[in-house]
């Protein structure tokens, strides 16, 4: 079944290219950024990943909610904590982000099936 994640997880790479050829000192600064504010200290990798799934989740920004919770699982996370960090978004955020929850299963859903041949 073809799902907004499954999309997102099938194009991005591809989608992101024109990007990383036309802007590459951005695009370098960005990762350095990112690499350095993710990388294990006072908290885990995991712990990072979860919150900035929730962060995502409550900003209403579909790509970071893919993004996030498939680097939480990659860091560990399991189905129920990255559920858990969603609730959590809902409780700061209220019901806007309520109404994307599904995105975060669908990306549970997309990155625990086989991709389609």
């Amino acid at each position: 079944m073809s799902t907004h994640a499954r999309l997102y997880y099938e194009n991005n790479a591809a989608a992101m290219k024109p990007v990383r050829t036309e802007m590459p000192g951005l695009i370098k600064a960005f990762g350095d950024f990112h690499r350095q504010v993710m990388k294990p200290d006072a908290l885990t990798v995991m712990e990072k990943e979860l919150m900035a799934l929730a962060i995502g989740l409550a900003m209403r920004c579909e790509n970071c909610i893919y993004a996030h919770v498939q680097a939480a699982i990659r860091a560990g996370a399991t189905r129920q904590q990255i559920l858990e960090a969603a609730e959590v978004a809902v409780l700061m955020q209220g019901g806007p982000t309520y109404t994307y929850l599904p995105r975060v299963t669908e990306a549970l859903d997309a990155l625990a099936e086989p991709a389609p041949a």
